[in-house]
């Protein structure tokens, strides 16, 4: 086993150690911001949407690596919460695109606002070394993250 060199933590210690920080903030982060009750695939899908535009069932299938029909109950149930419509497809007349109404939007947006909240009441409690890490933190956890 290889350690860190500055605090003598194996590798492998510190992997796990990461992990389980990090899944537990973002199983935190989840149910802070959560207002509205949906499940995760109902909130991916929304957050997909948003982000891309009106698509396809197929296309927000394969995005989320989840089978068509799974995308399909997910955005049918949404669409009775009123919070996605589907539209024509402008090109292709089979094909049935699915966009965010305003009640969707406005889900985001509280849902979003939720997870800002809780996140800035839970680093105001950190004192200005501690929020100073972990800001330096931040950028090294996008480096792993982008790392191939």
């Amino acid at each position: 086993m290889k350690a860190s060199s500055e605090t003598s933590i194996p590798l492998e210690t510190a992997v796990t150690e990461l992990s389980l920080a990090i899944g537990q903030l973002l199983r935190r982060l989840r149910a802070e911001s959560n207002p509205d009750g949906l499940t995760w695939s109902q909130t991916v899908a929304l957050a997909r949407l948003e982000k891309a535009g009106p698509t396809t069932t197929a296309d927000l299938a394969r995005a989320e690596s989840v089978k068509p029909q799974s995308m399909g109950a997910t955005l049918a149930e949404l669409e009775r919460e009123g919070l996605v419509k589907r539209h024509p497809h402008p090109t292709d007349g089979r094909q049935v695109l699915f966009a965010l109404t305003a009640e969707g939007v406005e889900a985001r947006r509280k849902r979003n606002a939720a997870k800002q909240k809780w996140l800035l009441a839970a680093m105001a409690k950190l004192d200005p070394d501690e929020r100073r890490v972990l800001l330096s933190a931040t950028a090294l956890i996008k480096r792993l993250a982008e790392a191939d």
